[in-house]
C-alpha cells in the first residue's frame, strides 16, 4: 500500500514587514511546515506504522527553502520525498489550488498511490481547494475535512468523519483509491526525534521538473490573476502599559475610566 501527502511550508509574517512589489520582503518571513499537513503526515505515519508494506510518500511543489519542512516530514517517519520546481514556476506570481493539484496529479500518476491526504488548507494562500480538486483529476473517491479515520485495507475503505458546518459530524464510508482532506485535531502530530532527523538526511529526496513529468505549460495557465498587496490599514495605535502587574492595572483602569467603562 502507498500513500501519498502533499506538504508545503507555509509563511508567517512579522509583526512589522515591508511589501516589495506583490511579495512581502523574504526578510519578514518565517517558514515552516503547514499546520493541516503536518496533521496530515502524522495520519500518515500512523497508518503505514499500522501494517506491513505501507509506503509513505510526501510530494511537495516549491523551491529549495522547502525540502527543509520535507526533511522534516521524513524525520518525523514518512519514506521519501518529491519535490517538484523548475525555473517556469519559479517565475510565476501566483500558483494556485488548479496549478498545485496538476502538478501533485502528475506525481500521483507515476505513484499510483491507494491513498492521498492532504491538509485541509494552508495557513498562508488558505484556498481550501488543493485536495478535492486533485481528486477530481485523479478520479478518485475523497472526503474533505476529515476528524477521524479509520482504515480497512482488506475491504478497501476508509470510515471517515467529517467536520460539516455548525458543528455538524458526518460519518461516510469512502472506496480506496482515494483523497481525504485532513482537519487539525485528527491526531497530537509527533515531534521529530534525533534519531528520526538523522535517518531523514540519508532518505530520497528527488527534485522533478514539470518537463519530465510530461506537463505543458499551458495546462498550468491559472484564471487568477494577482494585481496588488498591501499592508493593512489600522484604526489605531495599540496603547502598551509597562511596569509591574499593580502599575500596569493602575493604569489600565484609569484608561477604562477616561472612556466611560464602568460608569
Amino acid at each position: 500500500m502507498k500513500v501519498l501527502v502533499p506538504v508545503t511550508d507555509a509563511a508567517t509574517v512579522d509583526d512589522e514587514f515591508a511589501v516589495d512589489g506583490l511579495e512581502i520582503d523574504e526578510r519578514y518571513l518565517t517558514y515552516e511546515i503547514n499546520e493541516w499537513d503536518d496533521y496530515a503526515v502524522e495520519e500518515a505515519v500512523q497508518v503505514a506504522e499500522s501494517g506491513d508494506d505501507i509506503e509513505v510518500v510526501v510530494v511537495t511543489v516549491g523551491p529549495e527553502r522547502v525540502e527543509e519542512t520535507v526533511r522534516e516530514a521524513l524525520a518525523k517517519g514518512a519514506d521519501r520525498a518529491v519535490r517538484v520546481w523548475d525555473d517556469a514556476l519559479a517565475d510565476r506570481d501566483l500558483l494556485d489550488a488548479r496549478t498545485k493539484a496538476t502538478l501533485v496529479e502528475a506525481v500521483a500518476r507515476e505513484e499510483s498511490p491507494d491513498l492521498v491526504l492532504t491538509g485541509v488548507q494552508s495557513g498562508d494562500a488558505g484556498f481550501a481547494a488543493t485536495g478535492v480538486t486533485l481528486a477530481e483529476r485523479l478520479d478518485y473517491e475523497w472526503a474533505a475535512v476529515v476528524n477521524d479515520m479509520d482504515l480497512d485495507r482488506d475491504a478497501g475503505l476508509a470510515t471517515v468523519h467529517r467536520e460539516l458546518e455548525g458543528g455538524v459530524e458526518e460519518v461516510t464510508e469512502v472506496e480506496l483509491p482515494a483523497v481525504l482532506t485532513i482537519q487539525t485535531g485528527i491526531n497530537d502530530p509527533r515531534y521529530a526525534s534525533l534519531r528520526g532527523i538523522r535517518q531523514a538526511q540519508n532518505k530520497p529526496l528527488d527534485v522533478t521538473t514539470t518537463d519530465e513529468l510530461g506537463i505543458d505549460e499551458t495546462a498550468l495557465d491559472s484564471p487568477l490573476t494577482w494585481t496588488a498587496t498591501r499592508v493593512p490599514e489600522s484604526e489605531g495605535e495599540p496603547t502598551l502599559f509597562e511596569g509591574d502587574p499593580e502599575t500596569a492595572a493602575g493604569e489600565l483602569a484609569g484608561v477604562l475610566r477616561e472612556r466611560g467603562v464602568g460608569q
